[in-house]
């Protein structure tokens, strides 16, 4: 399974390289106030607002995340909490009866 990945990746990676090289054609980027004008290959461009779409992407999930990890934090300790309780709720309070107690105490209910 890795080799298929390796695989997948590396012909991802063929293309992507084969795109970039093929679209090395200088462009324009127009900003709106002023003439603010950029000229770079295509391919930066791309880049460029590829790696601004992963920050923003991560940016957006960052309060999800932190907010599952407190989640996870409480009912780990809520888990921590709730197992010392019934390790000593397995404990009996009192000793069993023993074999002589059962026997007389069983025939007690019954009017024998």
């Amino acid at each position: 399974m890795r080799v298929v990945t390796w695989l997948f990746n590396l012909t991802l990676f063929l293309l992507a390289l084969g795109f970039a090289l093929s679209n090395t054609a200088t462009v324009e980027l127009r900003f709106m106030p002023g003439d603010l004008v950029w000229r770079a290959p295509l391919v930066v461009f791309l880049l460029i607002f590829l790696a601004a779409g992963v920050v923003l992407g991560l940016l957006g999930a960052v309060p999800s995340l932190f907010r599952h990890r407190r989640e996870i934090a409480r009912l780990t300790k809520e888990l921590r909490h709730a197992g010392r309780p019934a390790a000593a709720a397995q404990a009996p309070a009192t000793p069993p009866p023993s074999v002589a107690e059962t026997a007389a105490g069983s025939s007690v209910g019954l009017g024998v």
